[in-house]
C-alpha cells in the first residue's frame, strides 16, 4: 500500500496531512470509493464505521487494518461534509488529487459504493469487500490476513 499512495499525502478527519508510508506499512487496507450524494454509499458507510470501529479502536491490540476514502464527490465541500458526517476515523486521498482516477482505472472502478482490500503492495485481496463485510461481518477480516499471508510466501 505504501508503493500505491508513494509520493502521495493523505488526510484524516482533522485535515490534518498524514504520510502514507507510515499509516499504511504493515497494514491490510480498504480502499473505500464512495460519494455522499450516493444512497448505497451513505448505506453501507455506517455499516463499515461499525466494522472499522470494532476491528481498530476496540481492539487491543488493534487490528492491522486501515482503511483510505477516495471520494467521488462532485465538490470538496461535499466530500468534507459527507467525510466528516459519515465516516469513521479513517483515511482519505485529499478531492483535489488527480490520483483517484489512476486508482479507479487500476481496480476496475465503475461504479460505487466500492470497497477494495488491498495488501501493502497493493495486491488486491478483494475486490467484494462491501459484500463480505454485509455477509461475514468482522469474521472476513480474518480471511483478509490469511490471503495477504499467502500472497507474502509466495512472493518469498
Amino acid at each position: 500500500m505504501v508503493e500505491v499512495f508513494s509520493g502521495r499525502t493523505l488526510l484524516n478527519k482533522d485535515g490534518d496531512i498524514i504520510d502514507p508510508e507510515e499509516a499504511l506499512r504493515n497494514k491490510v487496507v480498504g480502499l473505500y470509493f464512495s460519494a455522499g450524494w450516493c444512497p448505497p454509499c451513505r448505506d453501507f458507510t455506517p455499516i463499515l464505521c461499525d466494522f472499522y470501529t470494532e476491528l481498530v479502536e476496540e481492539n487491543d491490540p488493534p487490528a492491522q487494518f486501515e482503511i483510505v476514502f477516495i471520494s467521488s464527490d462532485k465538490s470538496t465541500e461535499d466530500m468534507v461534509e459527507y467525510y466528516h458526517d459519515m465516516h469513521g476515523d479513517w483515511l482519505a486521498l485529499p478531492w483535489h488529487d488527480q490520483y483517484k482516477h489512476d486508482l479507479k482505472k487500476k481496480y476496475n472502478i465503475t461504479a460505487v459504493p466500492k470497497l477494495v482490500i488491498v495488501k501493502e503492495n497493493g495486491a488486491v485481496i478483494t475486490d467484494k469487500g462491501r459484500k463480505q463485510i454485509r455477509d461475514r461481518g468482522l469474521a472476513c477480516f480474518r480471511n483478509w490476513l490469511e490471503v495477504a499471508e499467502i500472497f507474502q510466501n509466495f512472493k518469498e
